[in-house]
C-alpha cells in the first residue's frame, strides 16, 4: 500500500506545474491601516454610505431619517397600514396592560408603575427604533434581576420610597449605558453573551420567577426574601398551614386556562389571539368573581386601589450620590445588557421572517433613550419583550405605530379604567407570569447545543445550574467567564494540523480528516489555523518542534528518507504580532541546528508585511521558501532534492 502511494506520489509530482511568485501587498501608511481597522471595529455597517454622492438637502433628509426612523415610514403611511396596526395594537395592549402590572410586581413595585412602563417607553421607540416588531415593555427577566439586586440592601417593605427611587436610578443608569453603546458603536461587548449562556440563563431565571410565583399561588404571606431554589422550597414547605384552599383552587384554574391557551396558539399560530388575550380574560373574570364573591375577605388577597392618572415626573426621584450609587450602577449595568441583548435578538429574528434589517447600533440608542426618559417619567427598565412581539407579529403589525396604538391604549386604562383593577387577585397576576416565563425553557435548543458542542453545554448548564442555586447575577458572571474561558482557550491553544496529499492530485488535506491523503518523503506540512500572537507563540513553538521530533522518530523506524523541509500552511493565519514574528526566526533557527529547512506557504497581508520589516537577511522571502500554495512547495522543492540526488 506505502509502495502505491509513493509511486502515484512520483506520478503526481512528474506533472509540470508553474510555481506562481508571492507578491508582498500594496504599501499603506500607518494612518490609512489605522482607518481601515477603526472602520472595521466600529463601522463594520458603513452607515455613511447612503450618503455618498447625495446633494445636501437629500443627506439632511437622510440624517434625519437616519436618527428618527420614523421620518421613514412616517411619510407614506396609509390607512390600510394604520388598519393593520390598529388591530395589531390593541392586541398587544390587552397582552401589555395585565403583564405590566404582573413583571412590576415581580420586580417589588407597585403595580401602577408597570402600565406607566407600558405607556411612555413605547412613544419613544416608535420614535426612534427601526423595528417594526418589536413590542416594548417591562420583561420578566429584567423585572427579576432589578428587584433581587436591589432588595439585598434596602427592602422593598421597609422603605418603599427608596426602593422605588433605587428603581428608577437603576433604569437612567441602564439606558444611559445601552445609548453609549450605541452611540460609540460598542455593541460586540453584548456578543460575550452566547446563546449557550442565554439559553441556560433564561432557562434558570424562568424556573426561579415561576418559584417566586409560589407566594401568590398558594396564598403564603410569610415567604422568603431569597431568590434560590432551596431557600424558596423550604419557604414554601415550613409555611404549609398559611396556604389557602381558595388561592390555591383559582390560581390552578386560571394557570391551567392560560397554559392551554398558549398551547392553542403555539399549534395554530393563526389563532395567536387566545395567547395574546387569555391574561386580559383571566383578569376581567378573576376580577369579577372576586367581586362577586367577596373572596378578599375569604383568604385571597387582591391588588388593592391604584392611582389614576398619567405618569408622574420621578427625575427628582434619581439618585447620583450616596451610599447606594454604587448598587443602581451595578444593577443599571446588568438589567441594562441583559434587556438590551434580549431587545436586539427579538427585533432581528422577526426582521429576518419579513426579510428587512434591524441596525444594532441604532437599536441600542433607542432602547437607552426610552429607559433614559423612562426613568424620569417613573419607568422601570423596559425592553423589547418575544412573547409580546410575537403577538405583535402574529396580529400583522407594518410598522411602529403600533407600539403607539399600545401606548394609547395604556393611557386611556391609566385614566379610566384603574378602579376596574381594585379587585384583582394576585394570585392570577402569579399565574400570568408563570405562563409567560415557561416559553423561555427552550430544551430544543438546549438539545441542539448538547448535539453541536459539548463545552457550550456545559456553559450552558453552569449559567442554569448557577442562577438556580446561586444567585441570578453570579450564575449569569459565571457562565459569561466560562464563554471568555473558552475563547482565550481557543487563542491559547490554537489548531495545528498535519496535511497530506490526495493521490493523483496537488491537494493536500489533514490526515486526519482525510484517510485517502498520504505523507509526503522528506516534508513534514503542518496548517495553522489561527491568528499568531504573544498568548500563543510558546505552544505553537512547542508543538512543531514535537511534531518535528515525532516526524523523525517515525520516519527512523520506517527507515525512510529523512527529515528535510517543514512547511507551514499560513492561509488561515489571519492577523501576527511582533511576538508572532520572532517565533519563526525561533522555529528557523532551531531547524537549522537539525538541517532542516522552513518553508512558509500562502502568508496573508498583514502577515507577511510585518515578517518583510524583520526579515533583514531575506531568509524568508527567498524563492525556495516562500511559496503560493502547498503543491508548487512540494513540486518545486522534489524537484530541487531529485536535481541534487542526480548530482551527487
Amino acid at each position: 500500500m506505502e509502495a502505491k502511494a509513493s509511486t502515484m506520489h512520483s506520478h503526481c509530482l512528474e506533472i509540470a506545474m508553474e510555481a506562481h511568485k508571492v507578491v508582498t501587498p500594496p504599501p499603506m501608511s500607518t494612518l490609512q491601516k489605522l482607518k481601515i481597522r477603526l472602520k472595521e471595529t466600529f463601522f463594520p455597517d458603513d452607515p455613511l454610505r447612503q450618503f455618498k454622492g447625495q446633494p445636501t438637502k437629500k443627506k439632511l433628509i437622510l440624517g434625519a431619517q437616519y436618527i428618527f426612523p420614523i421620518l421613514q415610514w412616517g411619510p407614506n403611511y396609509s390607512l390600510k397600514l394604520f388598519k393593520s396596526d390598529i388591530v395589531a395594537g390593541l392586541t398587544i395592549a390587552s397582552l401589555a396592560i395585565p403583564q405590566g402590572i404582573s413583571y412590576a410586581k415581580l420586580a417589588n413595585l407597585p403595580p401602577i408603575v408597570g402600565l406607566y412602563s407600558s405607556f411612555v417607553p413605547p412613544l419613544v421607540y416608535a420614535v426612534l427604533g427601526s423595528s417594526r416588531d418589536l413590542a416594548v415593555g417591562p420583561v420578566s427577566i429584567a423585572s427579576l434581576i432589578l428587584g433581587s439586586m436591589l432588595r439585598q440592601e434596602v427592602s422593598p417593605s421597609n422603605d418603599p420610597l427608596l426602593f422605588l427611587q433605587l428603581a428608577f436610578s437603576s433604569t437612567f443608569f441602564a439606558g444611559l449605558f445601552q445609548a453609549s453603546l450605541g452611540l460609540l458603536r460598542l455593541g460586540f461587548i453584548i456578543d460575550f453573551l452566547s446563546k449557550a449562556t442565554l439559553i441556560g440563563f433564561m432557562a434558570g431565571a424562568a424556573i426561579i420567577v415561576s418559584l417566586q410565583q409560589l407566594k401568590s399561588l398558594l396564598g403564603i404571606t410569610n415567604f422568603t426574601k431569597q431568590m434560590g431554589l432551596v431557600p424558596v422550597l423550604s419557604s414554601v414547605f415550613h409555611n404549609i398551614k398559611e396556604w389557602s384552599w381558595q388561592t390555591i383552587v383559582m390560581g390552578f384554574c386560571f394557570l391551567v386556562l392560560l397554559l392551554l391557551a398558549r398551547h392553542v396558539s403555539m399549534k395554530r399560530p393563526k389563532l395567536f389571539w387566545v395567547s395574546a388575550g387569555a391574561p386580559l380574560v383571566s383578569v376581567i373574570v378573576s376580577t369579577l368573581l372576586v367581586f362577586a364573591s367577596k373572596a378578599n375577605n375569604h383568604g385571597i388577597s387582591v391588588i388593592g386601589k391604584l392611582q389614576e392618572g398619567l405618569n408622574p415626573p420621578s427625575w427628582h426621584m434619581l439618585h447620583f450620590h450616596g451610599s447606594h450609587l454604587g448598587l443602581v450602577m451595578k444593577t443599571g449595568l446588568v438589567t441594562g445588557i441583559l434587556s438590551l441583548t434580549e431587545g436586539i435578538a427579538v427585533g432581528r429574528t422577526f426582521a429576518a421572517l419579513k426579510d428587512y434589517q434591524v441596525d444594532g447600533n441604532k437599536e441600542m440608542i433607542a432602547i437607552g433613550l426610552m429607559n433614559v426618559v423612562g426613568s424620569s417619567t417613573s419607568c422601570y427598565v423596559t425592553t423589547g419583550a418575544f412573547s409580546r412581539s410575537a403577538v405583535n407579529h402574529n396580529a400583522g403589525a407594518k410598522t411602529a405605530a403600533s407600539n403607539i396604538v399600545m401606548s394609547v391604549t395604556v393611557m386611556v386604562t391609566l385614566l379610566l379604567l384603574m378602579p376596574l383593577f381594585q379587585y384583582t387577585p394576585n394570585v392570577v397576576l402569579g399565574a400570568i407570569i408563570v405562563s409567560a416565563v415557561v416559553g423561555l425553557i427552550d430544551i430544543p435548543a438546549a438539545y441542539q447545543i448538547w448535539k453541536v458542542d459539548k463545552f457550550d453545554f456545559i456553559v450552558l448548564l453552569c449559567a442554569f445550574l448557577g442562577v438556580i442555586f446561586i444567585s441570578v447575577q453570579d450564575g449569569l458572571a459565571f457562565a459569561v467567564g466560562l464563554s471568555i474561558f473558552k475563547i482565550l482557550l481557543q487563542i491559547t491553544r490554537p489548531k495545528i494540523v498535519m496535511l497530506g496529499n490526495i493521490p493523483g492530485t496537488h491537494i493536500y488535506r489533514n490526515l486526519h480528516h482525510y484517510k485517502e491523503a498520504v505523507r509526503v518523503p522528506g516534508f513534514l506540512i503542518l496548517s495553522i489555523e489561527a491568528p499568531i500572537n504573544f498568548a500563543n507563540i510558546t505552544y505553537l513553538n512547542e508543538r512543531i518542534l514535537r511534531w518535528i521530533e515525532e516526524f523523525e522518530a517515525e520516519e527512523d523506524s520506517k527507515k525512510q528518507s529523512s527529515l528535510q523541509f517543514v512547511i507551514l500552511d499560513m492561509s488561515a493565519v489571519s492577523a501576527i504580532d511582533t511576538s508572532g514574528v520572532s517565533l519563526f526566526k525561533d522555529l528557523r533557527k532551531a531547524m537549522e541546528k537539525k538541517g532542516v529547512e522552513l518553508v512558509l506557504v500562502n502568508p496573508l497581508g498583514e502577515v507577511m508585511e510585518k515578517l518583510l520589516k524583520v526579515d533583514e537577511a531575506q531568509d524568508f522571502m527567498r524563492p525556495d521558501s516562500l511559496y503560493l500554495t502547498v503543491g508548487e512547495a512540494i513540486a518545486s522543492l522534489s524537484s530541487t532534492m531529485k536535481d541534487q540526488s542526480s548530482t551527487m
